[in-house]
């Protein structure tokens, strides 16, 4: 019979709901959620910790597309024959270690945040952890086989809610709140930076390093523009904006980093229009 899916116990879905917390906490510059958000997420993800190890098992289901349908069922074979290996009570022990920590520091609203892939997460979690029969298990294998032999879609056809209303809701707010006002390169660099820890910075430094060259080129053009080298004021501030971009290379990646090139891409982004 199919299990009823507990989002609680699905530890991937603990991990997106900790993310969107976080990039909330960026946008809302709120520094004591973010040090408690990332506190978290770095303490009970770690490498040897049974909730990442899970993690890595939904990931490398859900992560995959335009595979062909040999190599997705190989994958969702392998990656439930790892999970098997997991100790189910000291997996349920870690996840209601997190709660906890989530309910008491922060709040139980963390697990209404809108997850956009809400019901792949879901059908994972019951190939994982269910008898089903045959059928059923078959029914839904096929279903994210066909997901991870296509091509990776837009943010946009993602973003399939569980039912109107919510999605509507989380749209409402979002947009109220922080969203209306991001460039669709600075919700990439702040997506970039809150999620840097998984793997020591990397992505991030590259995506800062293409950024970087990126609007040097676009502040470099902006200066031979009639109404910037008509403006001494506007030249010189030119200047200096260059100059700033030029010795990012030797400041530290923190927040005050990020701020500076968040407010550079909105200034890029007001010269071009």
């Amino acid at each position: 019979m199919k299990m009823k899916h507990n989002k609680k116990r699905n530890t991937a879905f603990i991990f997106e709901v900790l993310i969107r917390e976080l990039t909330k906490a960026v946008i809302e510059k709120d520094e004591k959620k973010r040090t408690l958000v990332m506190k978290l997420v770095k303490e009970n993800f770690k490498t040897n910790n049974l909730l990442s190890k899970e993690l890595s098992l939904y990931k490398s289901i859900l992560d995959t597309k335009d595979a062909d349908q040999e190599m997705a069922q190989r994958i969702i074979f392998e990656a439930s024959m790892q999970r098997k290996t997991i100790d189910n009570r000291k997996l349920f022990k870690e996840q209601s270690d997190l709660i906890e920590k989530i309910n008491r520091t922060l709040s139980p609203e963390v697990f209404t945040n809108f997850v956009p892939n809400y019901k792949d997460l879901a059908t994972v979690f019951q190939i994982f952890n269910s008898r089903m029969k045959t059928k059923e298990k078959i029914l839904l294998e096929r279903k994210l086989i066909g997901q991870m032999m296509s091509l990776p879609e837009s943010n946009k056809s993602n973003l399939k809610p569980l039912d109107n209303l919510t999605y509507k809701t989380f749209v409402q707010k979002f947009n109220e709140k922080y969203g209306a006002s991001l460039l669709e390169e600075q919700k990439n660099l702040l997506k970039k930076y809150i999620t840097s820890f998984e793997d020591d910075g990397l992505e991030l430094k590259i995506f800062l390093n293409e950024e970087i060259s990126r609007l040097k080129s676009e502040v470099d053009s902006s200066m031979s523009m009639g109404e910037i080298k008509k403006d001494p004021g506007m030249l010189q501030g030119t200047k200096e904006v260059l100059s700033l971009l030029e010795n990012t290379k030797k400041r530290d990646i923190d927040k005050n980093l990020i701020q500076d090139i968040l407010k550079i891409q909105n200034l890029v982004r007001e010269i071009n229009s």
